[in-house]
């Protein structure tokens, strides 16, 4: 295996940050990343020699080597300082120190290591703060976001996936939060988007959001400057169990197509993303259950209309953004039913021309609309003859 590798050269090998921090919540990690005190060349050397394949994916220069075992990929990266940061990426050193290597890690409850005899390795306190749910900067908050500013977000994504209740801040960390703001207008957009995302479908997002107003980060990452916070705090209290699609809890902040456009000019959303966002903004008011037996008669109506794909999964987002929890478990259970009659019918009838058929095929699907879709051949056909 390959931690007997490290041994017989005493490289250190520990397993580091977020895996840390799930293997001690009893959450299963979704991948286990390694640090050591080994160099990439050493590492590059040692799995050569035994003949491990190593995966290229130019980690190397932030000092990560891939290696391919057991159908799994594992990333071993060497111990590090930041030499130089600016706000969006680091220029690095190697070392064969844990507690420099911790001290440059985000918060303290991903700044852990686990030894593979279970020792545990916590020189910032991560793990009293990962029992008691506090979500802190190593450190000094600002010193920790001046070197990514993305950080800012990855507070937030933590605090909503971590603490028990909202606004269970630091005071400091909310104004270093608030002073380094700007910063976030220089990141990317797609690496926005990626922590925007997690944050919307976690905990505590209305108190978070508002929180990204308060404390002037909206404007940033794309979010409009008068964004309709009381709708946001409607819709995401009727959303909790729906389980939405991120765009579908963001689109209630917006009050129209202009923002769904920003926000894509910002974080470059998928085409996807972008074309809900636009239908939520378009029909969220007007397309809403009908009074009397027959509810969900528009949304299915709209969607037999509609010549677009996956309109069916944008009805679906829709009911949820209106909390219509019934509606959407009836809606899941529909299935679109096909028009009974073809042009095929029509002619063994003796209707000839192709205008004629298309005609009437017209008026019958009008019949069939009307009968809640529940109208066969037959019916539809002995119809016909009336028309």
């Amino acid at each position: 295996s390959f931690p007997e590798l490290f041994e017989k050269k005493n490289y250190e090998l520990r397993i580091a940050g977020g895996a840390v921090r799930d293997l001690l919540s009893g959450v299963t990690p979704q991948d286990i990343d390694f640090a050591t005190t080994a160099t990439p060349a050493e590492m590059k050397e040692m799995f050569t020699a035994a003949g491990v394949r190593l995966i290229n994916n130019k980690g190397e220069k932030h000092g990560t080597i891939t290696a391919r075992l057991h159908e799994q990929n594992f990333e071993i990266t060497t111990l590090r300082i930041d030499v130089v940061t600016d706000g969006r990426h680091a220029e690095v050193e190697f070392t064969t120190d844990w507690h420099k290597d911790a001290e440059r890690r985000d918060l303290t409850v991903n700044s852990m290591f686990l030894g593979l005899d279970g020792t545990l390795y916590d020189f910032f306190n991560g793990y009293e703060d990962l029992k008691s749910k506090k979500i802190r900067f190593v450190g000094k908050a600002a010193e920790r976001i001046q070197e990514d500013y993305l950080r800012i977000l990855r507070y937030f994504r933590f605090y909503g996936r971590i603490s028990e209740k909202p606004g269970d801040h630091e005071p400091n960390t909310l104004q270093a939060i608030k002073e380094n703001a700007k910063g976030l207008a220089g990141i990317s957009g797609e690496r926005i988007w990626v922590e925007l995302k997690k944050i919307l479908l976690g905990n505590h997002v209305n108190h978070l959001v508002q929180l990204m107003y308060e404390l002037d980060i909206a404007q940033y990452i794309g979010l409009p400057l008068d964004g309709n916070l009381e709708e946001f705090a409607r819709v995401t209290r009727k959303v909790q169990n729906l389980s939405p699609k991120p765009m579908t809890v963001l689109t209630s902040l917006f009050k129209g197509k202009d923002d769904v456009t920003n926000l894509d000019l910002r974080l470059k959303i998928s085409k996807e993303e972008k074309n809900l966002g636009l239908f939520l903004v378009k029909h969220r008011q007007e397309l809403t259950k009908a009074p009397g037996p027959e509810p969900l008669r528009p949304y299915q109506d709209f969607l037999m209309d509609s010549r677009e794909a996956n309109t069916n999964s944008k009805i679906l987002e829709l009911l949820k953004y209106q909390g219509e929890e019934q509606l959407l478990k009836e809606m899941q259970e529909w299935t679109v039913p096909s028009f009974p009659v073809s042009g095929h019918d029509l002619r063994k009838l003796g209707v000839s021309s192709g205008k004629e058929i298309g005609t009437a095929l017209q008026q019958l699907r009008e019949e069939w609309k009307k009968s809640g879709y529940h109208m066969d051949k037959e019916e539809l056909l002995s119809c016909l003859k009336k028309l």
